[in-house]
């Protein structure tokens, strides 16, 4: 069982990588400031490192997805329960991968720790820690995200008018300043995402939370690398046709966000914050695709219950 839950965990990683680690550099494929493969090391790199950042940064969220206070501490410790929440979890990231969806590994885990609750627990799951810990953060993410998105773009561009020789989209400058924009998103999905998927290895005392941390960041990278492409196109091209100062904006946002959320230990996505904010900014110029939009979202609302269903029926198996 223990050496199952390792397995799950890792592929859950790995999964996670591939939906997750190009999102930052979305913008920068989008924009056409490099092409994919310079830009795909740039990310994994960046992720790598705030996955091992996450030790000393974000250490409250591995306590929090462990699934304590959801569900009984017994049931919480026990390699049955992270086994059945992490395959739930990592079967739904993986099928959204391949299809090109970019969904929310934090979305899929909270299913996977409801639907693993009610197979396993003889006790109710506490609804209000579902609603007030979880459900509430991301939910209000993304409309916090499009609506800043939506704000800063509209400051950039009425300062641009005001001042249109200080800014120009497409200078040394600005590629660098949108190169560090998307490198600081990676680095903060590393530092938001490795912790929850470690919490499933810590839980059970398979590895301290260092240990933890190390192997799923590696499993991120190494999932990032091979699997990123079909969300890349989904997020680069078909959402919102980008130039430099929707793609600055947009990552400075998403940063901003998801580092603040990291250490207070709120559970955002980075995948609701930032397309949240590419959808804001794609707004903002009116370059959205609102067909693929109402896609994505639609992926958005199948991701909770799909994993849920996944980790119930691996949970009454178990």
């Amino acid at each position: 069982m223990v050496l199952l839950l390792g397995f799950a965990a890792l592929f859950l990683a790995f999964s996670n990588g591939a939906n997750d680690n190009f999102k930052g550099f979305a913008t920068i494929w989008g924009a056409d400031a490099l092409p994919y493969r310079r830009a795909l090391i740039l990310a994994t790199v960046a992720t790598v490192l705030g996955g091992l950042a996450s030790v000393v940064l974000a250490e409250g969220l591995a306590s929090q997805f462990s699934g304590k206070g959801l569900v009984g501490d017994d049931l919480a410790s026990q390699p049955r329960f992270a086994l059945a929440v992490a395959t739930g979890a990592a079967a739904t990231v993986i099928l959204a991968t391949r299809l090109g969806f970019p969904i929310s590994t934090t979305h899929a885990l909270v299913g996977g720790l409801v639907g693993a609750g009610v197979a396993l627990s003889e006790e109710s799951i506490d609804l209000a820690n579902l609603g007030s810990g979880f459900v509430t953060p991301l939910l209000v993410s993304p409309f916090m995200s499009a609506g800043l998105g939506v704000s800063f773009y509209a400051l950039f561009r009425f300062f641009k008018r005001r001042h249109p020789g200080d800014i120009p989209a497409e200078t040394p400058l600005a590629r660098g300043m949108h190169l560090l924009s998307a490198s600081s998103i990676c680095f903060a999905r590393g530092v938001n995402d490795a912790p929850k998927l470690a919490a499933l290895l810590i839980g059970t005392q398979l590895l301290d939370g260092a240990q933890a941390a190390l192997g799923v960041t590696v499993a991120m990278g190494i999932g990032g690398w091979l699997l990123s492409r079909r969300v890349a196109e989904t997020m680069s091209y078909k959402i919102n046709r980008l130039d430099h100062v929707q793609g600055i904006t947009a990552n400075l946002v998403t940063a901003a966000l998801v580092l603040g959320a990291s250490r207070i230990g709120l559970p955002v996505s980075t995948t609701h914050v930032s397309v949240g904010s590419i959808i804001g900014t794609g707004a903002g110029a009116g370059t959205l695709d609102k067909q693929v939009v109402a896609s994505v979202l639609g992926s958005w609302v199948l991701t909770l219950p799909i994993s849920a269903a996944i980790a119930l029926v691996i949970g009454l198996m178990l």
